[in-house]
């Protein structure tokens, strides 16, 4: 029986553990100084905005790691001696292992501004940080949301909810224009302003400004603005957090480097979830994706390979879902910022502008490689099936009804789609 111990009880470290448990009879130890129990990290917005409370986030009962013999030690990892097999922590504790997983996951990015170590200024990417915030916006009346992205907008929702009046700092000209195409950015930069958020773009942060008490007590922006408020969230992305791994004999650069095995240079190492850098390239995919689903599927694969089953870790087409508010959206495939010189594209906007579908094909073999849309659900397994086949854009659009996954009684709108779709392509035959 092997001793494997995981770092990090994220949807990656307690997903490998899990699996790790169905298919084998070794020691599990889970290692964590976030939380005693796995949460949904996602839900985070939803217990502050009073829709759930912490204990609603945990999707198991606390005494099903004992029963499944899993290991759940509360402590922190200071450092790797991979020649000796031995972590240290923080508690002074030495611990052994025969196979290591290295689930750290992420930390939110600093850029050095002045001041950004203030009281009222944070990140949010765990529950600490929750329960920081808790105590940050408790009677306050203005905040600062900067970065342009999906935790800034889960930021700013939360803090919406209670009524505090937002600023959201974003640098690009669009809202997450490095991101979205330019037509849905100003969609969703409509739908922030709707909901009183006061945006304000080509817009950075150049330093905060301290109050009497020493608290943050106001922000000064690139245009030499000054804002009062109360609060400041930092959410211009997350970094890998690896710092512990610097002096062990793991191989390092943004993250932690993995083969297609999520193997590190390390024999019995491997690393997996958020603070992964692949060595290798898949099409349409990012070395570095910090995302729920493929830290799960990592999770897996690992589980699979070091329970005697070799598995390549191969995620398939790219996919992602958020929520603006109340607009749901999803992306499957590819569709970027820009369009490739071989690509072309299609948009359609529902008159009420809070509902559109973006659709992108390859030119000249009319290959559809991907697709956006806002405020309409879509099934996943449908596009990941005809983005694996290579089905042409005429063959999405006709079929494009089949992809609803919308409630019943919501209105449709895919016929209606796929008809200016069509008028346009017959447009410009002629």
């Amino acid at each position: 029986m092997q001793h494997i111990v995981i770092i990090g009880n994220g949807i990656s470290g307690i997903t490998a553990a899990r699996h790790l448990r169905k298919r084998s009879n070794h020691r599990i130890t889970v290692i964590s100084s976030e939380t005693d129990h796995f949460f949904s990290r996602t839900a985070l917005m939803y217990i502050y905005m009073g829709h759930m409370c912490y204990e609603h986030t945990k999707p198991y009962e606390d005494g099903f790691w004992k029963k499944n013999r899993i290991e759940l030690l509360r402590d922190h990892v200071e450092q790797v001696n991979t020649d000796q097999h031995e972590l240290r922590l923080r508690s002074g504790r030495a611990m052994a292992y025969d196979h290591l997983i290295i689930a750290s996951g992420s930390r939110p990015n600093k850029f050095g501004w002045p001041g950004q170590e203030l009281p009222g200024v944070q990140g949010l990417y765990s529950y600490p940080d929750l329960q920081l915030m808790e105590e940050n916006t408790r009677g306050i009346a203005q905040a600062v949301v900067v970065g342009g992205g999906l935790i800034g907008v889960e930021v700013a929702e939360m803090l919406r909810s209670r009524g505090i009046a937002v600023t959201f700092l974003v640098r690009e000209s669009a809202f997450w224009s490095n991101v979205l195409p330019r037509p849905e950015a100003e969609l969703i930069a409509r739908h922030l302003q709707a909901h009183h958020v006061k945006l304000q773009l080509q817009t950075e942060l150049s330093e905060l400004l301290a109050g009497p008490t020493g608290r943050v007590e106001a922000v000064r922006t690139s245009r030499g603005e000054v804002l009062p408020c109360q609060f400041v969230a930092l959410a211009v992305g997350v970094s890998p957090n690896i710092d512990f791994l610097k002096g062990s004999r793991v191989a390092l650069k943004r993250g932690v480097l993995v083969d297609d095995y999520l193997q590190t240079n390390v024999p019995g190492v491997y690393a997996i979830g958020d603070c992964v850098e692949r060595t290798y390239a898949l099409p349409g995919r990012k070395n570095i994706e910090q995302v729920w689903y493929t830290g799960r599927m990592m999770g897996e694969v690992v589980a699979q390979t070091l329970c005697g089953e070799r598995t390549r870790y191969e995620p398939g087409p790219w996919f992602n879902s958020a929520k603006f508010f109340d607009i749901e959206y999803q992306t499957y495939g590819n569709v970027g910022a820009q369009l490739n010189t071989n690509e072309e594209d299609f948009y359609w906007e529902h008159p009420e502008g809070e509902k559109c579908v973006h659709v992108v094909w390859d030119k000249t073999a009319r290959v559809f490689k991907g697709i956006n849309t806002f405020g309409i659900r879509m099934r996943h397994a449908q596009f990941d099936q005809w983005l694996r086949a290579g089905k042409t854009v005429d063959f999405v659009m006709d079929h494009l009804p089949e992809a609803n996954f919308d409630p019943e009684f919501f209105q449709r709108h895919e016929h209606e789609i796929a008809d200016q779709f069509r008028v346009r392509a017959m447009a410009q035959r002629h």
